[in-house]
């Protein structure tokens, strides 16, 4: 019997420290794919805003616009009386990759029907 709890108890530690070790690299890897990110676009200059400037900026995330692809839009306004959206991601089945692709091509495109990205937040996941 004693044995048994024993072996019981040695799968459920390894199961344990190998789901902390998989979320741990996966956690890894994301930032790593963020900072790469960074590191294309920073030469167009966009503006790093932290999360509590975020907040500020929605007014703690109070009016949103409606849900596009991959987060939610809030209105927003910047510290110099700009009004912009601020789109948060939320349901995305991938790593991000297709976010982070879509404020690249954001940042790109200049057009009457596109809005264009003025800045950007990378805290956290």
């Amino acid at each position: 019997m004693g044995i048994t709890l024993g072996f019981i108890l040695l799968i459920i530690g390894t199961v344990a420290l190998h789901r902390v070790y998989s979320w741990k690299k996966l956690e890894r890897n994301n930032q790593i794919k963020i900072e790469k990110f960074l590191e294309d676009y920073i030469a167009l200059k966009p503006t790093r805003y932290s999360y509590a400037d975020i907040k500020k900026i929605t007014n703690q995330f109070q009016d949103k616009l409606g849900e596009g692809g991959y987060g939610t839009v809030y209105k927003g306004k910047l510290f110099d009386e700009v009004h912009v959206a601020v789109k948060i991601l939320n349901n995305t089945n991938g790593n991000g990759e297709e976010f982070l692709n879509e404020m690249g091509t954001m940042d790109r495109i200049h057009h009457v029907n596109v809005v264009r990205l003025v800045g950007f937040c990378a805290d956290g996941f």
